[in-house]
């Protein structure tokens, strides 16, 4: 994929979101395997909605089904899934966060390999995956997608190392970035996390059968146990007899998990790194409420993001906890509007004030963050269409300053709001009585840590600090490339 492939948005309405990453499913040993994988990417739909796919292997074959769209519709009919037999199977839902939106770029990635088959289903971002690219296409790999994840496939098939285990860490060492990923071969699964752990993944069982997925959620609707996540550097393989090895290739790590699965992306009724996701986001809002107190009638959530730490903001106030806005959940992300003035008013067809509730009253919006502010600003117009008397945000996230280059869709830096006003101007820009954020290290408190230590961060933060836990090649070398063209202009 080219990292710097702006942001498609299929919906307006959702534009002022970071965007879910990717979500992957894999399972070992299964009877019924891709069934169980389709079932298992219904409950990471969350995480991507442009696309879905899904490859199981047979014991001899490899079979792959890819489609634009949502899990429903495309693999909940028993022809797809008969086209789909074996006892391994993995799958993956799609938000394009580098790349363009189009079949040749939905996972799983498949090829033929000297080795045999090879299947990877990837969440996150190689941030030097331009530079790999370009340096394989002269030595002669020819590449079928624009894709991040194809630059592994051809490391993989041009190591020089013997056994496929190993031609696969040659490859993962020479990768920058975020990488979780699920990989089928003749072999076995393999499902490996980069050392940072920035991406999540976790492993499941049931009966004999191996699992493992972005989140423990996939596994509570297929019925299996959570076992525990995938460490930081470690890979995990499950072999066709059933036996499960675990390797740990790059020796000590230091781990940096993403702290915005805690904020936003993961769902609530999930476990991240052994904590319970609603728990956290509860202790987020209380403690949003402790650094940020105001007087007001009732805490509301913007809805549906905000809920858990609008509770746990309402329970530390003391502030009635109620629902000013109600959702509309059959405004999917393809909804198209006509014109400028329906657009506009598109926020009503998703969100919707409950006047009755909040006329004349002082009210506290709770949301995750604010992205760009447009949506922050059309919901505190709602609010003072609906006659509250005073409307006062508070974020349960710090200001998000900075874009993400691990596999979330972020507006380029420009763009966010945080980077180009103070808090006191985003107040402003929104129109609201009062706006408040959580700071970093309250955020920190609230995931069970004293403070963000400068020196050694417990979670990759960039997003909020800037302080990235990895090199970014592909984006240094654009920002020399622009320097040296500007300069070109100016000799001229």
């Amino acid at each position: 994929m080219d990292p710097l492939t702006p942001m498609i948005t299929t919906n307006p309405f959702d534009d002022d979101k970071l965007r879910e990453e990717c979500g992957i499913f894999g399972v070992s040993g299964a009877d019924t395997a891709s069934a169980i994988v389709a079932l298992g990417l219904h409950a990471l739909q969350h995480r991507g909605q442009e696309a879905a796919g899904i490859t199981s292997w047979d014991g001899h074959d490899f079979h792959t089904h890819r489609a634009m769209g949502h899990v429903a519709g495309n693999f909940d009919r028993d022809e797809v899934i008969r086209g789909l037999p074996g006892g391994s199977a993995c799958g993956h839902v799609r938000y394009s966060t580098t790349g363009e939106t189009s079949l040749r770029n939905v996972q799983p990635l498949y090829a033929e390999l000297n080795s045999g088959g090879f299947a990877v289903a990837h969440n996150g971002n190689i941030s030097n995956a331009m530079k790999v690219r370009r340096e394989l296409i002269r030595r002669g790999s020819i590449f079928q997608s624009t894709s991040d994840t194809e630059v592994i496939i051809h490391l993989v098939a041009t190591s020089s190392y013997r056994t496929l285990l190993d031609k696969f860490i040659d490859a993962l060492k020479q990768v920058e970035g975020a990488y979780s990923l699920i990989v089928m071969t003749p072999e076995g699964m393999i499902a490996c996390r980069d050392p940072l752990g920035i991406r999540p993944l976790v492993m499941g069982k049931l009966g004999d059968t191996i699992m493992f997925a972005s989140e423990t959620v996939a596994f509570d609707v297929v019925g299996a146990d959570y076992i525990r996540s995938i460490d930081p550097g470690e890979l995990v393989i499950v072999t066709n007899a059933g036996e499960i090895r675990s390797h740990r290739p790059f020796g000590d790590v230091h781990p940096r998990p993403c702290i915005f699965e805690h904020v936003y992306f993961s769902r609530p009724d999930s476990i991240v790194d052994g904590s319970s996701v609603y728990s956290v986001r509860k202790a987020i809002g209380a403690q949003l409420a402790i650094e940020n107190p105001v007087e007001a009638d009732y805490v509301i959530p913007v809805p549906d993001s905000g809920v858990p730490a609008a509770i746990g903001y309402a329970q530390q106030s003391g502030i009635p906890f109620e629902l000013g806005i109600i959702r509309s959940h059959y405004i999917g992300r393809t909804f198209i509007q006509p014109g400028d003035k329906v657009r506009h008013l598109g926020v009503k067809l998703k969100h919707n004030a409950n006047r009755a509730l909040i006329q004349g009253k002082k009210i506290v919006l709770i949301d995750d963050s604010i992205v760009r502010g447009t949506t922050s600003l059309k919901i505190v117009q709602m609010m003072r269409e609906a006659g509250a008397a005073e409307v006062h945000m508070r974020i349960a996230s710090p200001p998000t300053k900075h874009s993400c280059f691990y596999g979330v869709d972020t507006p380029e830096r420009t763009k966010l709001l945080a980077h180009k006003l103070d808090v006191g101007g985003m107040q402003d820009f929104i129109h609201a009585d009062s706006l408040s954020f959580i700071s970093i290290d309250g955020l920190y408190k609230a995931l069970g840590e004293a403070k963000r230590e400068c020196g050694r961060p417990q979670y990759c933060d960039a997003c909020f600090t800037g302080d990235y836990p990895t090199t970014l090649t592909d984006q240094d070398d654009v920002v020399v490339t622009d320097q040296l063209e500007l300069l070109a202009e100016r000799v001229a």
